[in-house]
């Protein structure tokens, strides 16, 4: 798939510019105006500015070529421009960006160096006002040394910018992974006629199996695209390569199966293993292309999470109004990496640690020992249990220790103290690591998966169930007497992400949940009973649940889990359930594309593929508890939108489908921005379409974006193309539920 800056990095014939704001860019005054970091010595080559660049450099920025005091003007379109020679694949990465912390990239393009000249051009325009802004190639990250030649830097103003239009490819968009023989089998046309056309259904031969005629949908207000329905579930032929065909077009190819999820379930657990913080990847078991030394465990040039210190009381005084730190270090190895950077939050890591474990406990027959390739394999446990225990392990050293201030709470989060680009290896993190203040959410969240893995570790390893226990009960009477202690949007500037909540009745509800299903105790029904979740964080239609609205996930646990404890209130949440189920059902039929999320904003938010499934989950569920099939189709065809019936004709989970995403937000998984290093592995899902594009390149790229245009598959667009946990986390519940249909 073309990546928007790769397609307007071109070969060009060079045009003299107006209004250029790069000085001595034809280096006729030799470096004059230019600087480089210290282990480069610049000189000047048959009219281009040269460097030895030395090999095993970390990262791109530990070697640059570089020029200051730049004006960009807000509003004013630019061409930037070079000239690049250099050995065969030698890294460049070429900004015009900040010139301070966090040095945000204004526009930014990556292509490989060739012996032969090239001739580069990338257009943007600007989006602040910044009068001492930087022209950057950096040129660090190379295994071996290597050479690099730049000329004619050009940053011209007055730029005729092209808007950008995503290649979508044909006209017609089906489920690229397939449909089930008896699931329902839908595709959306698009198209301006205003009457029925013929489709056609082609086998792998290309010879017509089925014809019929679309249905006109007119506007999708969406996408802002005039569709057709196409609905061919009448359809009983098995097997690969099939086609549609409507208006001279056909669509990509798409299978017909009974084990089309078979594999899929495997894949979204297995993203989990190359994520781990404090832990050497194997080659062996997630890939030679993934294997990575341990992160974060004190091996310099890491400070590592072996005794991390507080965050300082100034910086806490920034982000809460009020100074806080301890005197003490905790070690806080071990986890998952929450997303694209080196972060660790308790807040997101439990609902994701939830998810997987309520994969496994709803059909603990689906899951066995040596079904993921993982160390803990073979050790008698379920290997998706071993994945959760690497987890739940991080969170109970998240816990605040007897003996100190707030013990039981957890604290919310471990990260750097300061942004790093992108990309760098786990191992090569050299930021101080810092606690940030405990939160009220957070220790509920540690109680919550803390009790939910007690109760499925229990006959398995009994020392660590009581272990879990223990820690539930400490985190839940902690957070009972600390009930708004909540972290701050402020605490977010540097290093890491807020996570911020300052409504926390579902994360009690949530807590109190999950400790009765373990325990059957009274006073947790009691809590139950006692907690007033605002009715509004129960099944929004415009996402069931993520980690900051966790009551529906709570709701869902008090139905589905199979306890001999008794609960008054389960014919009312089923009421609830199936009434919501219905509701979504209901949206899905309103929708063009067979989606199952439909905000009433009209916008989607952050992660709304993420929100998508949650709500085939509620669905999903409906049909365990009824059977009724209408939720099993309904489930069924929101998965349409995941892999490819969507306005980009793109499939967001990596490897499934013709057209899929592969560059999504990472700080090591970064192949486009380093050939030496992967994509994302098979099996990861992208964040998906966000109307807020808050990130350079998606405001840059996608102003004015109808819905579902509101994302890039690029590197760089952390709004729209990150990946995290707790979107994978969502993607294997609703893979196992898939695979038994």
């Amino acid at each position: 798939m073309i990546r928007y800056l790769t397609a307007l990095a071109v070969v060009f014939a060079m045009p003299a510019f107006a209004a250029d704001q790069v000085t001595n860019g034809t280096f006729d005054a030799g470096t004059e105006g230019w600087w480089t970091t210290e282990n480069l010595t610049a000189e000047i080559v048959d009219g281009a500015i040269c460097a030895d660049v030395p090999g095993g450099l970390t990262n791109p920025w530990d070697a640059i070529i570089g020029q200051d005091n730049v004006v960009v003007a807000k509003g004013e379109s630019y061409d930037f421009a070079f000239t690049a020679t250099g050995d065969a694949k030698g890294p460049v990465r070429a900004l015009v960006q900040e010139a301070k912390a966090p040095y945000t990239a204004y526009i930014e393009t990556v292509p490989q160096t060739t012996p032969e000249p090239q001739d580069i051009k990338i257009q943007f325009t600007a989006l602040v006002d910044d009068d001492k802004s930087q022209v950057v190639f950096q040129v660090g990250g190379s295994v071996e040394p290597w050479r690099v030649c730049l000329d004619n830097v050009q940053l011209a103003g007055g730029a005729e910018v092209k808007q950008y239009r995503p290649e979508t490819g044909p006209s017609l968009r089906v489920n690229q992974l397939g449909y089930l023989p008896d699931g329902p089998k839908r595709a959306t046309w698009v198209s301006d006629e205003k009457n029925p056309q013929g489709w056609t259904f082609r086998g792998a031969d290309g010879k017509v199996i089925v014809r019929g005629q679309t249905i006109p949908m007119g506007l999708d207000a969406a996408s802002g695209l005039t569709v057709h329905l196409i609905d061919f579930s009448e359809v009983t032929e098995t097997g690969d390569g099939f086609m549609l065909g409507a208006g001279g077009e056909r669509s990509h190819p798409f299978s017909i199966k009974s084990d089309l999820y078979s594999g899929l379930l495997t894949d979204a657990l297995a993203y989990f293993y190359p994520v781990r913080s404090g832990i050497k990847i194997e080659g062996t078991l997630a890939g030679d292309l993934y294997a990575r030394p341990a992160g974060h465990i004190g091996v310099a040039p890491n400070t590592g999470d072996t005794a991390v210190p507080c965050q300082a009381s100034e910086s806490s005084q920034k982000a809460y109004g009020e100074p806080w730190t301890c005197d003490y270090t905790q070690d806080v190895t071990g986890g998952w990496y929450d997303a694209g950077d080196h972060g660790k939050y308790v807040v997101n890591g439990g609902i994701s640690v939830a998810q997987l474990m309520a994969a496994y406990e709803r059909n603990p027959d689906g899951f066995a020992d040596g079904d993921m390739k993982i160390p803990e394999a073979g050790n008698g446990i379920p290997d998706v249990l071993d994945e959760a225990k690497w987890e739940l392990d991080f969170l109970l050293k998240m816990q605040v220790p007897e003996g100190q201030p707030m013990a039981g709470m957890a604290f919310h989060k471990v990260h750097d103290s300061e942004w790093t680009g992108l990309p760098l290896m786990p191992d090569k993190d050299d930021k101080t690591r810092e606690l940030h203040r405990p939160s009220t959410a957070a220790t509920l969240n540690l109680a919550a998966a803390a009790a939910q893995g007690a109760r499925l570790f229990k006959g398995k390893d009994d020392a660590y169930a009581d272990t879990l226990l223990a820690a539930a009960k400490s985190a839940y009477a902690a957070a009972k007497a600390n009930p708004a202690i909540f972290a701050t949007p402020e605490d977010g500037a540097s290093g890491g992400g807020p996570y911020d909540d300052t409504e926390v009745a579902d994360e009690f509800y949530w807590a109190a949940a999950e400790l009765y299903l373990t325990t059957g105790e009274q006073m947790y029904l009691d809590e139950l009973d006692a907690i007033k979740v605002p009715e509004e964080m129960f099944f929004p239609i415009a996402g069931a649940f993520d980690w900051k609205n966790v009551a529906t996930f709570a709701l869902l646990e008090l139905l589905t889990v199979d306890s001999d404890y008794p609960l008054p209130a389960r014919d009312d949440l089923r009421y609830r359930l199936l009434a919501a189920a219905d509701a979504y059902i209901a949206a899905q039929k309103t929708e063009k594309w067979g989606q199952m999320y439909s905000p009433s904003t009209g916008q989607y938010d952050w992660g709304s593929n993420h929100l998508h499934l949650q709500n085939a989950i509620i669905v999903a569920t409906a049909f365990d508890i009824t059977q009724d099939e209408k939720y099993r189709q309904a489930a069924l065809e929101a998965m349409d939108y995941i892999f490819g019936r969507n306005a980009l004709n793109l499939s967001y989970v990596t490897g499934y489908g013709t057209t899929f995403v592969q560059n999504q937000h990472s700080r090591w998984f970064a192949a486009s921005l380093n050939p030496d290093l992967p994509h994302p592995p098979k099996g990861a899902l992208a964040g998906g379409p966000n109307s807020s594009i808050q990130d350079p390149v998606a405001q840059r790229l996608l102003q004015g974006c109808a819905p579902q245009f509101c994302y890039v598959d690029d590197i760089q667009s952390w709004s729209t193309n990150e990946i995290t946990i707790n979107w994978n986390a969502a993607l294997v519940q609703i893979a196992a539920m898939l695979k038994e249909y």
